[in-house]
């Protein structure tokens, strides 16, 4: 009778311990500082807008988009991603990429484009009248 007790609890421990270590392993930041980013070393979520001065290239062959991000501070970033171009692109106002730093590129594996509201000049419209 005191083995079934001590064989449950150690599966609730050995339950919990893994339960924990998956929750800090997937806990991902978000940095709007890129010299954080590149330091690091673990994926995160880097906000910034999009460089337009420098476009951006699609490799159709590959399937890769390439383009650059500037943070808050100016510093820019080239964003590597295994995919097609999200449609919103060029009307973004911020980016949002999932991915790790390495090798001086940002190897994206998500992207995530936030794009002027189409409520925004309604509203500013009314408020003067």
């Amino acid at each position: 009778m005191k083995n079934k007790y001590l064989f449950g609890g150690a599966i609730i421990v050995v339950f919990l311990g893994v339960m924990i270590y998956l929750f800090t392993q997937t806990n991902i930041q978000y940095e709007s500082n890129f010299e954080k980013v590149a330091e690091v070393g673990k994926t995160v979520k880097a906000t910034g807008v999009w460089v337009r001065e420098r476009n951006y290239e699609y490799d159709k062959a590959n399937e890769i988009f390439t383009f650059y991000m500037k943070d808050s501070q100016g510093k820019e970033m080239c964003v590597k991603y295994h995919g097609s171009i999200p449609n919103n692109f060029e009307s973004s106002t911020s980016v949002v990429v999932t991915g790790k730093y390495e090798n001086g590129v940002f190897k994206a594996s998500e992207i995530l484009t936030k794009c002027p509201s189409k409520y925004q000049e309604q509203n500013l419209g009314k408020a003067n009248s």
